[in-house]
């Protein structure tokens, strides 16, 4: 099929869509808001999404949540003591690509994951959780209702680079 006859079949059509939706990314359109809800709440962060986007260390927390079990990845391990851990992960997530540290303090840390082209964001959040001795960890995406793995992918390559 020659390129003539493609664009004729449709082809044009297909490009048109695939230009604008990543011009809405890059025109922030694919954002979608910040939640409100985020930080520690009774010794909780957030639950995770009822949708296949997110991660959550606590998802087990939050009874009756029909993700639970789909939702859940390990807390991370500490790195000497909870204060330098948090410093050590705002520094790799610091260093990794899209990422704005919005809060952080000894014992949490907020950052907002921007993907490249669509500008899709992701709300991670990590809690030192004294009580037991871990990190805790929640990663979702703003918009969807799938995200591939990328917020486990995202969480497992962090406890990649925290370990010593």
């Amino acid at each position: 099929m020659t390129v003539l006859k493609w664009l004729l079949a449709g082809g044009a059509a297909i490009l048109l869509l695939v230009a604008l939706a990543v011009l809405a990314g890059q025109l922030g359109l694919m954002q979608g808001r910040p939640p409100g809800n985020m930080g520690v709440h009774d010794g909780r962060l957030k639950p995770p999404s009822d949708t296949d986007n997110s991660v959550s260390s606590q998802s087990g927390l939050w009874p009756g949540h029909a993700r639970r079990q789909a939702a859940y990845v390990e807390p991370l391990a500490l790195v000497g003591d909870g204060p330098a851990t948090m410093r050590r992960l705002r520094d790799i997530v610091a260093a990794m690509p899209g990422a704005r540290v919005v809060t952080f303090r000894d014992d949490y840390l907020y950052v907002q994951f921007t993907s490249r082209f669509m500008k899709y964001v992701d709300d991670t959040e990590f809690w030192f959780d004294r009580n037991a001795g871990v990190v805790q960890v929640r990663s979702a995406s703003r918009l969807g209702k799938r995200d591939f793995g990328v917020n486990r992918d995202r969480v497992e390559a962090i406890r990649a680079r925290l370990r010593p």
